[in-house]
């Protein structure tokens, strides 16, 4: 069995895989800003499972990691900084514990759903940020595995800010007063597909991707916004740049945790 943990600025869900990639058990609770208090309050949530052998976790990390040394440097939403997660995930599970950024593991999940037909996969989740993951051949691709899309400085209103500063869902909540969920307006769709497109279109230049994947809870409202983006994207094409084809996440909610544990697979002998 395998254990997937994704930690959210809000919520943490635990789900546990048997060999074949069925969710058997799942259990959710809210993310303390302590983290003291979230190893405590993640332990109760494993005792509670009825599955107690695992061969290997994965944990997502909304933030920086140090993969080697199994340390969570920064949450994004979170005010957590230079936690030993690896260790203390392994003290409560009682088993080897593997950390990863949570956008690049949802990445790889939807990127696996696609893999017959795109090498090159660009994942991007927007949500409260804005994260990124780029897949290559099926795998996190180590070359972009601490790249942050979502960080990037980009002109707006003649100036240099943080992408996810004008197109995240927090900035969506600032901009119009109400989250994306709640907007039927197609001028602030427009909007909201214009300041996408704006990210995107450097990333295409940069990193050549043969299909981008949207997720988080703005993509979860991609249809909503697809053709406007698509018409903006149109805009900045030239021969030397080429578009590639722009999609829907499969798993909009649950791409982060069968990202986990296509992870553990892949680092299973």
């Amino acid at each position: 069995m395998f254990a997937a943990v994704d930690i959210g600025g809000t919520k943490t869900l635990v789900a546990v895989f048997d060999a074949h990639g069925k969710v058997t058990e799942r259990h959710k609770f809210p993310t303390a800003k302590i983290y003291e208090d979230f190893i405590t309050d993640l332990a109760k949530a494993v005792d509670k499972l009825s599955t107690k052998e695992f061969l290997k976790v994965v944990a997502a990390v909304p933030g920086i990691v140090n993969r080697h040394k199994s340390i969570g440097v920064v949450f994004g939403n979170l005010p957590w900084e230079n936690v030993t997660i690896g260790k203390d995930l392994e003290r409560i599970f009682n088993a080897p514990v593997m950390i990863e950024n949570d956008a690049k593991l949802a990445g790889l999940s939807e990127a696996l759903l696609l893999k017959k037909s795109y090498r090159k996969v660009l994942y991007i989740t927007i949500s409260t940020g804005i994260g990124s993951g780029f897949i290559t051949d099926g795998k996190i691709d180590p070359d972009f595995e601490n790249a942050e899309a979502g960080h990037m400085l980009l002109e707006y209103k003649d100036r240099l800010e943080r992408w996810e500063d004008f197109a995240s869902g927090s900035a969506i909540v600032e901009m119009f007063g109400k989250k994306a969920s709640q907007i039927t307006d197609p001028q602030q769709w427009y909007v909201i597909a214009r300041n996408i497109a704006i990210g995107l279109i450097n990333l295409i230049a940069v990193l050549t991707p043969e299909v981008i994947i949207i997720g988080g809870g703005v993509g979860a409202h991609f249809d909503k916004f697809a053709d406007k983006l698509n018409e903006e994207l149109k805009l900045y094409e030239n021969p030397m740049l080429h578009l590639p084809v722009v999609l829907k996440a499969t798993r909009a909610e649950e791409a982060v945790i069968y990202g986990c544990y296509e992870y553990a697979k892949q680092h299973t002998a």
